[in-house]
């Protein structure tokens, strides 16, 4: 072999060797992806599928379970203590049984069930007065599995009448309250509030819709939240109320949720802003509210009529009911909101707004009819 051949099969020699290193470190790197880094390219390749949707499909379904799951679990609780406390009227009856029989009770559970809590004395006489107290009660009986024991707790405790339990139990039910929410709800008077409201739903709504709407508009909502005084612009109330957009939805009651402010409406060439828009839920509607500072007058249903109209015609989805207006003002006169909802045709409520706690007392006694009451709640 000459020179020349010897230096050519040197260098492909050596071209050879420095190959294989890096080879064996691409071996080595691919062995060494993640998980993660190995599913990269099925990732790209399925993006443009309907993975997405398949993915959340299945987190709802999960999410969905763990919640019946978790729904069948208090039911079951909640009838249990329902049966303890039958089983302790029951032996009560006609027998000189007193405090210390139950206080024995508890001790006898306790130590029969060291991992279950929940047998104390004092959960045993409310096991007790839960009994007696509901089970005369034809309407609330069905609803008892319905939410869990310590928001039950909370509604005996705090509503003594039948019809205003069963309001808290439904919403509470409906708009998945929390223990915090419910008793909130309660201190803000949201029975009274709700069944007081003045509205022209009745002529504006479809029946399916009616009952629904009612439930979600108040005649008063509770802004405790904010740090404003007596006095404040209408601009100052709605910044606020942005600032603390959690805080305001819960006071709304459930299920809205924050479209935007100074929502901006254009017709004509000429601009138009609604104060706040919403969306609720349940209804698939969109909600204007118009914030006033003062007293209401009967031209802001025109003005909210409008606002309404455009809304349906221009933002509206095909799939979504009519809008709904609440014109929410500091002060208002029911008579003269009656007339101006009258012939109004787009559904409009008027409601009031406090930054604190309290009924009228003159609005005390106008509550509806227990007839009524139960009427809504049916639909609820």
């Amino acid at each position: 072999m000459n020179k020349m051949t010897k230096r050519a099969a040197n260098k492909a020699n050596e071209k050879k060797r420095k190959v294989q290193p890096s080879a064996a470190r691409s071996g080595e790197a691919a062995c060494n992806q993640s998980p993660v880094e190995k599913l990269a390219p099925l990732v790209r390749e399925i993006a443009n599928s309907d993975y997405g949707r398949l993915l959340a499909d299945i987190k709802e379904r999960v999410r969905a379970a763990q919640y019946e799951a978790l729904h069948a679990v208090n039911k079951e609780l909640v009838a249990l203590y329902w049966d303890i406390g039958r089983m302790i009227v029951e032996r009560q009856a006609g027998k000189a049984w007193g405090m210390s029989v139950v206080q024995k009770l508890a001790l006898d559970l306790q130590a029969e069930f060291p991992g279950i809590a929940g047998f104390s004395a004092q959960n045993l006489w409310y096991m007790r007065q839960f009994f007696v107290e509901y089970h005369t009660e034809k309407r609330l009986q069905p609803l008892v599995g319905e939410i869990s024991w310590a928001k039950h707790l909370v509604v005996m405790a705090k509503c003594k009448d039948s019809l205003e339990r069963e309001f808290y139990i439904r919403m509470t039910r409906k708009f998945g309250w929390s223990k915090n929410v419910l008793i909130h709800q309660i201190e803000n008077q949201s029975y009274e509030k709700t069944l007081l409201n003045q509205t022209n739903f009745d002529q504006a709504l479809t029946p399916e819709l009616r009952a629904q709407a009612k439930l979600a508009v108040k005649d008063e909502y509770t802004f405790d939240f904010l740090e404003l005084g007596e006095e404040h612009a209408e601009r100052e109330l709605e910044r606020a109320l942005v600032a603390r957009i959690e805080d305001f939805l819960r006071a709304m009651g459930g299920l809205f949720a924050f479209v935007g402010s100074q929502f901006r409406l254009e017709v004509d060439d000429k601009e138009y802003f609604i104060d706040l828009l919403l969306y609720h839920r349940r209804l698939k509607c969109l909600v204007a509210v118009e914030l006033k500072v003062g007293e209401f007058e009967p031209e802001f249903v025109g003005k909210m009529q409008f606002y309404l109209a455009a809304l349906d015609d221009r933002i509206r989805e095909k799939d979504e009911n009519a809008s709904i207006g609440i014109i929410l003002c500091k002060e208002k006169r029911r008579t003269i909101v009656e007339y101006a909802l009258r012939d109004a045709r787009k559904p409009i409520g008027v409601a009031t707004y406090r930054i604190f706690k309290k009924l009228p007392k003159e609005l005390e006694g106008q509550l509806p009819s227990p007839e009524q009451i139960a009427a809504l709640l049916e639909k609820a």
